[in-house]
């Protein structure tokens, strides 16, 4: 089993940069694969980018690529999602997930087995 747990969200105003963690704990082996993504009240949920744990693939959200940056930790089992120059459109719950299959888009929710509980992201303009 795999319990993940996010922090680094806040309040924070426009420009302004936030660097979300969420740490693993259990087994975490080089094909897993860890997302991030991003809910508003009233939307679906939202894909922002993803890394497998070995490191070798990275993706984002096109809207978000060269202010966004995902990365991991193998030895404190963390992914981080660095966000910089931060919009009000940034405002968001963000939750990390965790896929155990190598397979399956990272972009979609049904390719990640293991969620965390969500970090509040509020940027005022």
């Amino acid at each position: 089993q795999v319990q993940l747990v996010e922090s680094g969200g806040g309040l924070v105003q426009a420009g302004g940069s936030l660097r979300l963690s969420c740490a693993a704990s259990g087994r975490i082996f080089s094909t897993y694969k860890m997302g991030w993504f991003r809910q508003t009240p009233g939307k679906e949920r939202e894909f922002v980018a993803a890394i497998t744990w070995s490191g070798d693939t990275i993706s984002y959200l096109d809207s978000v690529r060269g202010r966004f940056s995902i990365s991991r930790d193998i030895a404190k089992n963390t992914v981080y999602l660095q966000i910089n120059s931060l919009k009000p459109e940034d405002t968001a719950v963000y939750y990390c997930a965790l896929g155990r299959s190598g397979g399956g888009s990272s972009s979609l929710l049904r390719s990640y087995d293991y969620w965390g509980q969500g970090t509040q992201v509020t940027v005022s303009s």
